[in-house]
């Protein structure tokens, strides 16, 4: 390149959550030198303490000194006055739809890349028209962009996809994997039980009580080995999904805690770096277990579904069960699944190549603006929307108009849906794959509903 598309390729990326913040950080840290990155955390009710930033930031290759925190009207006012050539928006749906619709409004308008952090299988509706306003939408695997290349061409909504290899599974699989499915690697560099908590999945409390029940269990079974439950906050702390029951609390009910039992909040790296396995229900540390040749228990008590987000799991030939995980039977990938999931060859990442290629276009003025999906309620659900993201941070008359409409109408949503989880847990245990069956015949029966998250 030469004169102006020769200057440095500025980009800055928008996060708030945990989960979304260290996506980001890992994605901007690995960009070549052609690119100037930065990272901005945006206020909101959910941002990331300062502990939690420093455990996102740690490994990703990108300097403290990159990173700022800004509300979100100081973040459209800088972005205003100096408009990078690249937005990198990582948050929930909601925050994107709502930060997009800022940067769209800039002169020139930056490209807006968007993205999820981990696995994004089953592709849903919501992820694609929450970020219908993105140029450039980054997946993590083969399958994702085959899903969500065909699930947006059926919905019409034009989408543009790029492939970039999972921060967390970079390097590919290490030596110490073994493409054995169904034995422990005898070489793992420790022998921690290391279970990886999720927010939302399972969502049930009598479900998440059973799992706490399964972690005490697999203490007691091995005294001489520990058990971590690496969590995602410490108390107080926010995430980027509400996680209404705590494994601290939900352990303790349960009587004096085995001593090999401990709870942990430090980055996921370091708890795999003393693991001798991980277990999980459909964490995203999976993947960078496996990229660590550390096996993978990808617990099977509650079946498999698009809800609990295992699917992918479930082809790799992770599923196992209480048993598995009490005498610590950890598992591998199927070799078939690591290319077309998370392991491709590094050189089909494209995500570089067509951001830049999208960047030469805003340079020459030929960027096509994208207009958002226009949704239901229009400007009252716009409204609700940024409400939704800020919460009190919000003091338009519009949001406390969209309050006083959207909550009760949130709340008959919300009980609707419990009722409907509810059910259809009862039903996927009430058939013969039941607790205890095999993981195929749990596939066949299993609940495949769509996922509740906020896209």
């Amino acid at each position: 390149m030469s004169g102006a598309d020769a200057a440095p390729l500025r980009i800055v990326g928008l996060a708030d959550t945990d989960s979304y913040v260290k996506w980001a950080a890992h994605l901007l840290g690995a960009l070549g030198p052609a690119w100037s990155p930065v990272l901005t955390v945006v206020t909101t009710p959910l941002v990331v303490s300062d502990a939690q930033l420093t455990s996102a930031l740690a490994g990703s290759g990108l300097a403290a000194l990159d990173v700022e925190r800004r509300d979100l009207e100081v973040v459209a006012e800088r972005l205003r006055a100096d408009p990078p050539d690249v937005v990198l928006v990582a948050g929930r749906g909601p925050l994107v739809r709502l930060l997009a619709s800022v940067v769209a409004d800039i002169v020139p308008r930056p490209v807006i890349v968007t993205g999820l952090p981990g696995i994004s299988i089953p592709a849903t509706r919501k992820a694609l028209l929450y970020r219908a306003q993105c140029d450039l939408f980054v997946v993590h695997s083969q399958r994702e962009r085959r899903d969500f290349t065909a699930l947006a061409r059926e919905q019409g909504v034009p989408h543009r996809f790029a492939l970039a290899t999972l921060p967390f599974a970079r390097g590919g699989v290490t030596e110490r994997h073994t493409a054995v499915v169904g034995e422990t690697a005898a070489t793992a560099a420790g022998d921690d039980l290391v279970f990886a908590a999720q927010a939302k999945v399972p969502a049930l409390a009598a479900d998440r009580r059973h799992v706490a029940r399964l972690l005490v269990r697999a203490a007691r079974a091995r005294p001489d080995r520990r058990v971590v439950v690496k969590l995602r906050a410490k108390p107080g702390e926010s995430q980027t999904h509400l996680e209404e029951t705590d494994y601290r609390d939900l352990v303790a009910e349960l009587g004096p805690m085995p001593e090999n039992l401990v709870f942990s909040t430090a980055p996921m790296a370091r708890a795999l770096d003393s693991a001798g396995g991980l277990v999980t229900v459909s964490s995203t540390a999976a993947i960078e277990a496996i990229a660590r040749g550390v096996g993978v228990i990808a617990l099977d008590s509650f079946g498999v579904s698009a809800e609990l987000i295992n699917e992918v799991l479930a082809d790799a030939g992770l599923l196992g069960s209480e048993a598995d995980v009490e005498a610590r039977r950890f598992r591998h990938p199927a070799p078939h699944w690591l290319a077309e999931n998370y392991f491709h060859d590094p050189s089909a990442d494209d995500w570089e190549e067509q951001t830049a290629r999208l960047v030469r276009a805003r340079r020459r003025g030929d960027l096509v603006p994208r207009p958002p999906v226009a949704g239901r309620g229009g400007t009252l659900r716009a409204a609700w929307d940024r409400k939704v993201v800020l919460g009190p941070l919000d003091t338009s008359a519009a949001g406390r108009l969209a309050t006083v409409v959207g909550i009760p109408v949130r709340a008959v949503v919300r009980a609707a849906r419990r009722v409907r989880n509810r059910s259809a847990a009862r039903g996927d245990r009430q058939q013969p794959a039941a607790r205890g069956s095999s993981a195929q015949e749990r596939s066949t029966s299993a609940v495949r509903t769509s996922t509740t998250s906020t896209g």
